[in-house]
Formats: C-alpha cells, structure tokens, sequence
C-alpha cells in the first residue's frame, strides 16, 4: 500500500530546536506576565488559567501564581495544553511585531514540491498548539509555507508518546495506517507511532546517533515519497 501522506515532527524535524530553546521559549517566558495581566478576561486565556490551576492542584491560585507555574513549565519543557496554548498566542505577537520569523531547515522547504508532485498529504505533529505550528509556518524564513500543509496535530489529539495519538490521527485524515509516513527525530515517538501501525522514518541531524531499528535520515532530500 502506498504513501499517501506524510506527518512531520517540527522541533528537531523541520526546525532547528535551538529556534524553539533559544528564540522562542524565553520570549514566551518573559511576556507571559504581562500577556496574563492584559488578557485575563479573553475568554481562551481565562479557560487555560482555570485549567492551569486544576492541573496545578490549586484552585484558588492567584495570577501572580498562575504565572510562576507557567515560568516553570517553560523551564522544564512541559508538554501541557493550555501552556502550549498561551504560548501560542504571545508567540503570534512575536511574529506579528516581526520580532523573530520561523526557522525551518531549507532541505525541508525544497522538498515541499515533491510531496505535491506525488499527490501526497502533508500534516505536523507537535507538542506546541496548531496554532503556533502554523505561525512557524506562516511566518517562516522564507514565507508563508501553510499552503502546503493539509492540517496540524498537538496534544489536543493525544501525547506523541502514545499509540492512541496516532491512531487517532489516522481516524481524522480517514486514511489506514500504512498509507501515512511520520518523520521524527524521537525514537520514542516513532515507537508509538509504528506500534499504531503508521511507517515512520527517523530524522538524524547534527550528529545524532543513529538507530538501527528504523530508516533514517539526515535531510529531507534523503526521503523519497514516489
């Protein structure tokens, strides 16, 4: 059966992670006081500060608190939703001020003609919200790239860990998991995704170890979609 869309990771994948750690996190991170302050009462934030404090275990947090839980998850990298989702949305003031554009590694804008050329699907999957999946894109280093993307997956749909994530995804794209690719440069997501039946090629760069248990690559103009 063949290929018929390709689902990307985007840190380490299509992005250099040091654009997320370096660039991106402490921008989130320093504005995260303020953007609470200001936006309180958008309805959004008000529903990710509620579940932030349910999560937390303190219902009766303070603003102040909420913020110094966020900063906190910031630090250890927390794959939580409603940070990444606040994230999100101070990231779109970033780009908006044209404070920073999305990194994306050029083998990968190359190889975007490909997968149209071959009539492939092509979707991400990331722990940061489809929204700033899709501001990376839209306000990358070379422009607006959301054109080719048919969707965006983040942890709305399930940890990328987890088996049930993905099958979850083939449900949303209608496809069987055979027909979908997924390209990562985490051996623990490729192995929940090969355990929900998905193809899954590993993306090595900067060195990386690579893995004898799945095809590898170290670029995008290695992976051949025909």
């Amino acid at each position: 059966m063949s290929i018929r869309a390709i689902l990307v990771d985007t840190a380490g994948t299509t992005t250099d992670l040091n654009f997320i750690q370096d660039v991106l996190f402490p921008y989130s991170k320093s504005a995260m006081a303020a953007f609470i302050d200001q936006h309180q009462d958008n309805v959004l934030v008000d529903y990710c500060i509620s579940d932030i404090k349910d999560i937390a275990l303190e219902p009766e947090a303070s603003l102040e608190r909420v913020v110094e839980i966020l900063e906190q998850w910031i630090d250890e990298d927390r794959k939580i939703t409603p940070l990444k989702t606040l994230q999100g949305m101070i990231w779109k003031q970033g780009y908006d001020n044209g404070e920073f554009t999305g990194h994306i590694y050029p083998d990968f804008i190359d190889f975007l003609p490909s997968i149209e050329g071959n009539i492939k699907r092509l979707y991400s999957f990331s722990s940061g919200s489809a929204d700033a999946q899709k501001l990376l894109f839209s306000y990358s280093d070379n422009g607006d790239l959301t054109h080719h993307f048919n969707g965006h997956f983040d942890t709305r749909t399930g940890n990328k860990l987890d088996k049930q994530a993905y099958s979850n995804i083939c449900n949303t794209i209608s496809l069987t998991p055979r027909q979908i690719l997924f390209v990562s440069d985490v051996v623990e997501e490729l192995k929940a995704a090969e355990s929900a039946g998905l193809m899954t090629c590993l993306m090595v760069r900067d060195g990386q170890p690579h893995h004898p248990d799945f095809q590898t690559i170290t670029s995008f103009d290695e992976l051949k979609v025909g």
